[in-house]
């Protein structure tokens, strides 16, 4: 029998502190800003593209991605609210994976046009984009949360016993 059905209290969700719209557009627009300038320049280099037209890509998908993050955030906080689970380490790689998921659908079409290459090329850069971002949206997040907890820690008063 399992542990957790052995205890006669009932577990406490975790508290999750809601996001407003615009800490959530802050968060997108972080994740974003500092993943085009980690990869953008190594991807026109590897893609032999131009500076101008893989900056407009990025820029395009980066609109595409804040925006999906938006969503995609604003939908997994409720069902964390709801489930009430703690976002351990395998909760994060679902996450992650998920919304990068969710990313590939949207972006390979794009990509493909916008280079005009075959949506199966398309899928296999935008794989290895996703090999890229991938540990980034993980740790981009951890952080994120980590000094968000803080932040919101530090304008709580203290409760004396």
């Amino acid at each position: 029998m399992p542990l957790h059905t052995l205890s006669s209290k009932p577990v406490a969700k975790p508290v999750v502190a809601p996001k407003s719209l615009k800490e959530r557009a802050l968060h997108a627009l972080l994740f974003e800003l500092i993943g085009v300038l980690m990869f953008a320049p190594g991807l026109a280099w590897v893609l032999g593209q131009s500076i101008g037209k893989m900056g407009a890509m990025t820029v395009m998908i980066s609109t595409v991605a804040m925006l999906w993050n938006m969503v995609f955030n604003a939908l997994f906080d409720r069902l964390r609210a709801r489930v009430g689970f703690a976002m351990s380490l395998k909760v994060r790689a679902l996450h992650a994976i998920s919304f990068e998921v969710g990313l590939v659908f949207m972006v390979v079409p794009m990509v493909a046009w916008w280079l005009s290459i075959s949506l199966l090329e398309a899928f296999v850069l935008d794989i290895g984009l996703l090999l890229l971002f991938l540990p980034y949206t993980m740790l981009f997040n951890l952080a994120y949360d980590r000094l968000r907890e803080r932040l919101l820690a530090r304008s709580r008063p203290c409760m004396v016993d």
